[in-house]
């Protein structure tokens, strides 16, 4: 005997709540990047920048989220960092991030070598990594969450354009409070 119309359909709406509800992994683009000052650090010189980053939340549910840091690496060395501002973001929406960061030279001046060649190249490999800690809410109850995000950006280092990239996020959920 075959269940009623209703029940079935019912049954659909449940489980298509169910889905649209599951949460999934936020997306991350670097959209630009902004020259702003270089400062003396004797003997090197050091740049800073503004990195503009595109978010997207794809979830249900409003997210606010603390205060972190992106770390970016040349070479596998830690280059300089990116302070992220606490936040939020509502449901559903995208967002611009303008990220103000600092790169070290000395740190640039270790890998001479290998930026002289990029920049011949007119490709420069940068990696970053963050960890994003916050809450989602739904309905009254506060979710905690981390999203780590692995970036490979590839940059023209003469113009500062972003040639390519791959962005990976994983997002956890953590069940209590």
């Amino acid at each position: 005997m075959l269940p009623p119309f209703g029940s079935f359909k019912a049954g659909l709406a449940v489980k298509a709540l169910a889905e649209a509800s599951k949460p999934r992994d936020p997306t991350f683009h670097l959209i630009s990047i902004d020259l702003t000052s270089f400062k003396l650090n004797f003997p090197a010189l050091d740049a800073e920048m503004i990195l503009t980053v595109h978010v997207t939340n794809p979830n249900v549910a409003p997210i606010h989220y603390s205060d972190t840091e992106m770390n970016i690496f040349y070479a596998d060395s830690l280059l300089g960092s990116a302070p992220v501002q606490a936040g939020s973001q509502p449901p559903r929406s995208c967002r611009l991030l303008r990220l103000p960061a600092r790169l070290s030279g000395l740190q640039l001046a270790h890998h001479a070598k290998e930026f002289l060649a990029d920049m011949r190249r007119r490709e420069m490999v940068l990696d970053s990594t963050v960890d994003i800690k916050g809450a989602a809410k739904v309905m009254w109850w506060n979710h905690r969450f981390k999203v780590h995000v692995d970036s490979h950006v590839i940059v023209d280092p003469v113009f500062l354009d972003v040639i390519d990239q791959d962005n990976k996020s994983k997002l956890e959920l953590f069940v209590k409070s």
